[in-house]
């Protein structure tokens, strides 16, 4: 079985640069992690929506490749319900909707180190007969 959270880790460069790294990851759910800082807050001083967003992707992208097979999202849609601030230890954990040969779906929520909901992500993905680059 491929190591998804190796290839992810090494090969999603946007996410690593911005601190995001994939730690879990089975069949049913994947888990990333990221710490927030200065580079990741916006002009209110909380962390930007880019950045929480790219951390729920990763996850994401994480449980919709972990069979190997190249997979990308199609369709996201992502709600801020409260802000994280600098230091905050963010994780994000993807679990599977539904999952045919083709088509994935998710759902993945973004909380702080004392479990306080920062934000919620459906999203789809579409799964190609290619395998994931290694």
């Amino acid at each position: 079985m491929t190591d998804i959270r190796e290839i992810l880790n090494q090969t999603d460069r946007f996410a690593a640069g911005v601190g995001c790294q994939v730690t879990e990851v089975d069949e049913h759910h994947a888990v990333a992690e990221m710490t927030v800082g200065k580079e990741h807050l916006n002009a209110g001083g909380v962390c930007q929506g880019g950045a929480l967003f790219t951390l729920a992707d990763l996850s994401m992208a994480a449980l919709m490749n972990h069979q190997g097979n190249l997979t990308f999202g199609i369709s996201s849609n992502v709600m801020f319900l409260s802000s994280a601030v600098e230091d905050d230890r963010l994780r994000a954990e993807a679990v599977s909707i539904n999952d045919h040969r083709r088509i994935s779906s998710v759902e993945v929520r973004v909380t702080n180190q004392d479990g306080r909901l920062i934000c919620h992500l459906t999203g789809m993905g579409y799964r190609k007969d290619v395998p994931l680059a290694k």
